[in-house]
């Protein structure tokens, strides 16, 4: 059956059905790569076309399954393929990030080698090529309908990956890797730019996304972060400044501090963290949040990340404590280490409207006739010394009319307000005055009201 299907193409395609199930059946180290959804229906697809009983209506089901899969991934059969090889988790890939090439066991390298050649073969099929199959056992008056094929329309874009795009611009930064398997003719030859790749960029949820966040007992990848960008950011400079330093110390291998960010709300501390993973994303930034309720897993956390060759963030927003809360036993141990060494490439950006991250209250000051905790003092100074724990503190004061109004005319320069000076800054005011203050965050919420007025009246 498969070698009639074969020669019932128009031109001639240069493996039969049983070659790419023996190729899929074969993989030693990628087999996830055809565990996803459209993988699993390509599998599926391939086995009623081989079988010679198989039910004309089952093989078309399993065909529209399969396009189906494709279209919602919104990605060609060869853009999906590429993409599942470039996540790949497994023993090689993981082994290539941590040490050079030649340090790997030849067996290693051979095994992946083999199964990019039967992965190689696998992209060769062509959705044109599924469809004549499919004709050929089930004839209809017309041939199903190909999904998109990348090789017949050179329409391969790194961008239809979805790996780790940049949320500033909404595409992949540079990919050679991606623009070498498209045009290679022998994968295996490829594989020391893969271990480059995955030194670089990583490997599984690392290597998809930016950015993550710990959720249900693990990592979750976020499909689309915030992509707020630091030429977005206006005042504050020095705190600006003083944060990029440090994350340039902690992506160049150098010592970098664990950072508290604190002062008025609105004032863009948030934002500064978030627009760092967009600047520096694709030199191997991740930034992980963590909520204050999961920093008991914070251990947990740190852990897995020590090996890593990307640099991580640590991001608590809006942190502080109450009385009887243990939860700050946890970073404090992440700040200060413990016996275990503090990995290299990791830091703590916290942010907090509090500079004293412990609620303490008058009633915990000690008294004379207090017959509780004898060394009731040092139990004070423990609450009020845990923000000194961080490297660095940077203070966000909160903005005076001219910073407010700085921060206004730079985002209406952004975004092209047609508004006079005089116009803009009498606006801001009068919104400051009615809204929430002076701030970033309302500097932000009047751009976005101009921007929704002038197009709608345009």
């Amino acid at each position: 059956m498969a070698e009639s299907l074969a020669s019932s193409t128009p031109a001639p395609f240069p493996y039969t059905v049983q070659h790419l199930r023996r190729d899929a059946a074969s993989l030693l180290l990628y087999q996830a790569v055809l565990q996803s959804e459209p993988g699993r229906a390509f599998l599926t697809l391939l086995q009623h076309l081989h079988e010679r009983s198989t039910d004309e209506l089952a093989c078309l089901t399993a065909y529209g399954q399969w396009f189906s899969a494709l279209a919602a991934a919104q990605q060609t059969w060869q853009a999906h393929l590429l993409t599942q090889i470039l996540k790949a988790d497994n023993p090689f890939t993981q082994q290539a990030q941590a040490a050079p090439l030649t340090e790997l066991p030849a067996s290693l390298i051979a095994a992946a080698g083999a199964d990019l050649t039967r992965l190689q073969r696998l992209y060769s099929c062509t959705g044109a090529q599924i469809s004549q199959w499919v004709q050929a056992i089930a004839p209809r008056s017309e041939a199903p309908i190909p999904w998109g094929d990348s090789l017949e329309d050179g329409s391969l874009d790194p961008a239809d990956s979805g790996l780790a795009i940049d949320p500033s611009s909404g595409q992949l930064p540079s990919l050679p890797i991606w623009n070498r398997l498209q045009r290679d003719r022998h994968w295996a030859k490829a594989i020391p730019d893969l271990a480059a790749f995955h030194r670089q960029g990583g490997v599984g949820k690392f290597a998809e996304y930016r950015a993550l966040r710990w959720q249900a007992g693990q990592l979750v990848g976020i499909p689309h972060p915030d992509p707020i960008r630091l030429d977005q950011l206006a005042g504050y400079e020095h705190q600006r400044q003083t944060l990029v330093q440090n994350t340039e110390a902690l992506l160049r291998g150098y010592p970098a501090l664990h950072v508290l960010l604190y002062g008025s709300r609105g004032s863009g501390k948030s934002s500064l963290v978030k627009a760092l993973l967009n600047q520096y994303g694709d030199r191997g930034l991740r930034l992980i949040e963590v909520g204050k309720a999961d920093l008991h897993h914070l251990a947990e956390i740190v852990e897995p990340l020590r090996h890593q060759p990307l640099a991580f963030i640590l991001f608590v927003d809006d942190l502080s404590f109450e009385e009887d809360d243990d939860a700050f036993k946890s970073l404090k141990v992440v700040l200060e280490g413990s016996v275990t060494a503090r990995p290299r490439n990791m830091v703590v950006y916290a942010t907090s409207n509090r500079r004293h991250l412990i609620r303490e209250f008058h009633g915990d000051r000690p008294r004379p006739q207090d017959a509780d905790e004898i060394h009731t003092w040092d139990t004070v100074q423990e609450k009020l010394s845990f923000g000194d724990r961080f490297g660095l503190t940077l203070t966000f004061e909160p903005a005076d009319q001219p910073t407010y109004l700085d921060i206004v005319r730079h985002l209406a320069t952004q975004t092209s307000i047609s508004l006079t000076d005089e116009q803009l800054t009498q606006r801001a005011l009068q919104w400051a005055t009615r809204h929430n203050g002076r701030s970033g965050r309302t500097a932000r919420q009047f751009i976005d009201y101009l921007q929704a007025e002038q197009g709608l009246t345009a």
